[in-house]
């Protein structure tokens, strides 16, 4: 049935993600799923055993709409471990249901009509709709196209009076590039000389670092500390994505107004898992060994993969690796994504997907935070396809 014809929508490009569509072909298709970021194995067993124990305790009402005070205090003890920032667990803390809603609240809270919002492409899928649906315009420039930098005199040249948002995203989705100092200090240049801009950093992978890399916050920043939000997810880092729960750190001007959309939208998080988290992260070697973690399986399927005619792209954090496969192939991404499910039972992400634009470059994002064994299945039966084509 159609949507009746004074029925406008907020979203009228928008249609089902690339996620769902590719997750679905892989089921249809019985194939290994690298596209999704979720792992598969499992998480901590201790973690589990936490949840159980806040339940069997009682703690499954509402707790508060900050999130629960321990948890709270835990994450800004952190915090000051991590960046040096004194976080106050009241005033600049808030724990939301996943990253995304972060992202999306603080947007809501930042941004309304004829506000302009600066994004980079390739991007994470949810940045261009959240703005959309504040009422703002999307501004999205391209990462270099070599090695995804970020170049930041084109990002000069598109701030008017009118910027009040710039989004970064480092460790990247989808390419697992980071940002480094330089960059850091190319964002302070900028908030400096544009005192109405405010940085919304997407932080979800901030543990998930290697290859030599470190992770550079704009936490440590403390220029950039009062002008920006920045957005976490425990899913991401203790392998529980269904979880949906994360948090924002941010000053306290605009704590307060990311909490006024919070209130009246999910208002509180599942109490249970706060509480299991308040004790768990609380120890810093659940979260110490986990991009060492993540660079053996990284480097493991690339390692199985050396053979093949993919080239893989430097990453140095995240779940995901991109893989160039226009040597062997002329096929747009997505067509050649579907046919990588259909003939070879392996599901990739078309990096064109992260575009607002078509913007085929020959290249598929695999997702590698897998068991190995499913790396390993994954990369014998693309083996066996190579020989076919």
């Amino acid at each position: 049935m159609q949507a009746p014809p004074y029925f406008e929508s907020k979203l009228p490009h928008a249609g089902t993600t690339i996620f769902t569509v590719i997750s679905q072909a892989a089921h249809e298709h019985g194939a290994i799923n690298l596209g999704q970021g979720f792992p598969d194995y499992p998480m901590s067993e201790d973690l589990v055993e936490l949840v159980n124990n806040a339940m069997r305790e009682g703690f499954n009402q509402y707790t508060h709409m900050f999130g629960y005070p321990p948890l709270r205090q835990t994450l800004a003890e952190q915090i000051h471990q991590r960046y040096g920032l004194q976080a106050d667990a009241d005033k600049h803390i808030t724990i939301t249901p996943g990253g995304t809603y972060a992202l999306f609240t603080v947007l809501m809270a930042l941004l309304g009509q004829q506000d302009e919002a600066i994004f980079f492409e390739p991007a994470y899928d949810c940045y261009l709709p959240q703005i959309t649906l504040a009422g703002a315009r999307p501004v999205a420039l391209p990462l270099q196209s070599s090695g995804f930098g970020i170049d930041w005199q084109m990002v000069r040249d598109h701030i008017t009076g009118r910027t009040k948002v710039i989004i970064i995203n480092t460790p990247h989705n989808p390419t697992g590039t980071v940002l480094t100092a330089v960059d850091m200090q190319a964002l302070e240049d900028i908030v400096q000389a544009h005192p109405q801009i405010t940085i919304v950093s997407d932080e979800v992978y901030e543990h998930l670092v290697f290859n030599g890399a470190s992770h550079c916050s704009v936490l440590q920043s403390p220029l950039l500390q009062q002008r920006s939000a920045a957005c976490y997810s425990f899913g991401k880092t203790y392998n529980c994505t269904g979880w949906k729960l994360g948090y924002v750190v941010a000053p306290e001007w605009l704590t307060r107004e990311f909490r006024k959309v919070h209130q009246f939208n999910a208002f509180s998080c599942f109490t249970p898992t706060q509480v299991a988290l308040s004790h768990f992260a609380a120890s810093p070697q659940n979260h110490a060994t986990l991009g060492a973690d993540l660079q053996d399986r990284q480097q493991y399927f690339q390692t199985a993969l050396q053979d093949l005619p993919l080239q893989p792209l430097p990453v140095f954090g995240s779940y995901f690796q991109l893989y160039r496969y226009s040597d062997i192939s002329s096929l747009g991404e997505f067509d050649f994504c579907m046919q990588m499910i259909q003939e070879a039972g392996v599901a990739a992400i078309p990096v064109s997907s992260f575009y607002h634009k078509p913007n085929n470059q020959g290249l598929i994002r695999f997702c590698f935070a897998k068991k190995k064994e499913t790396l390993q299945t994954a990369a014998s039966r693309l083996q066996q396809w190579f020989q076919k084509i």
